[in-house]
């Protein structure tokens, strides 16, 4: 089977692989979509912290199923999502239900091998039948998921003032959800272009663009009280730390992008305002389930896919997926 392996940062190559053979507890899929996310870009670009090299990438997957165990809920040719999050179901997190940071994971495409190929084997729990949905929309739900999870971890609702900083494809799934709970959304971003890819498709009626003037911006917006909860999605460490400032008093903060680097802050602004800080790594089953019910009902737009790449022009077209020139929102490869 066609396998594409990122040998090391800025190198992708194209393999042929045994097709797997499923364990006693697992399915075989026959990938249909991928989804090009951030950690994908951070292992190309040699800046994804968990990760070592050669690693197959790839974990925003939507599949058809080609063989499943007796007795399944599952039967081929459903169409699946994955949960790319593989748990070990007997931490303390995992007996918690947070299998989303369980002490063992093996995140698919980062600790362990993706699903940039032809076919995967996963244990059946990971597999989530997506009836009702596009294969299209299957593959988006692993990174709208991320986006439901940090909503749910804010506890944000109906009115809640609402920072998300960093307009990327995570940013825009925590304001689709921010919006879905009823919250006002402001979106913080250095690129003009998605900014108006929010206000034109996500119905996010104010943004401020990074520069001069961002901090007065937000200030007026919010008649100086600033955010109810601030959710970075930016990756950037300076962005990070910039963010404790834009926490209303009782505020949120959620950090949602992972950085490899120390965050530092402000003690006494952080006391003076009882600042809540969480982190949102990942998503649950539960959220999945969110997500799924959403796209369902209509309620995330199909404009979010933007480019559309073959398995095998991964090689040579990956590099182009990193220019900001090119206007990639979410990018989706299709196999076979």
């Amino acid at each position: 089977m066609l396998t594409i392996i990122c040998d090391q940062p800025g190198t992708l190559s194209a393999v042929q692989r045994d097709k797997p053979i499923r364990g006693a507890d697992e399915v075989l899929l026959r990938l249909r979509r991928i989804g090009i996310c951030g950690t994908d870009l951070h292992i190309f670009t040699g800046n994804q912290p968990y990760l070592s090299y050669p690693r197959v990438m790839g974990h925003e997957l939507a599949a058809t199923v080609e063989e499943a165990p007796a007795g399944s809920r599952l039967k081929p040719g459903d169409l699946v999502s994955v949960i790319p999050y593989i748990s070990c179901g007997t931490c303390n997190a995992c007996r918690k239900g947070k299998t989303n940071c369980c002490r063992r994971i093996g995140v698919l495409g980062v600790h362990r091998d993706g699903g940039m190929a032809e076919y995967l084997c996963l244990p059946e729990a990971f597999v989530l039948k997506a009836e009702g949905l596009s294969v299209d929309q299957a593959a988006m739900v692993e990174f709208l998921a991320i986006g439901a999870h940090a909503v749910a971890r804010a506890g944000t609702g109906a009115g809640d003032r609402v920072l998300i900083a960093g307009a990327g494809p995570i940013g825009l799934a925590v304001a689709i959800f921010a919006q879905l709970e009823g919250a006002e959304v402001v979106l913080l971003d250095g690129r003009t272009d998605r900014l108006a890819f929010a206000r034109a498709h996500l119905g996010v009626a104010s943004t401020v663009e990074v520069g001069e003037g961002d901090v007065d911006g937000l200030s007026r917006l919010t008649d100086g009280d600033f955010f109810d909860t601030v959710f970075d999605a930016t990756g950037n460490p300076k962005a990070i730390e910039r963010g404790f400032g834009f926490v209303a008093h009782g505020g949120n903060y959620v950090l949602v992008s992972i950085v490899a680097s120390d965050i530092s802050f402000s003690d006494p602004e952080f006391h003076k305002r009882e600042t809540t800080l969480l982190g949102s790594r990942n998503a649950t089953i539960e959220d999945f389930e969110r997500v799924m019910a959403a796209l369902r009902a209509g309620k995330v737009p199909d404009a979010l896919i933007t480019h559309r790449l073959q398995l095998a022009e991964l090689p040579q077209a990956f590099r182009g997926l990193t220019d900001p020139t090119a206007g990639v929102v979410k990018a989706l490869v299709e196999v076979g």
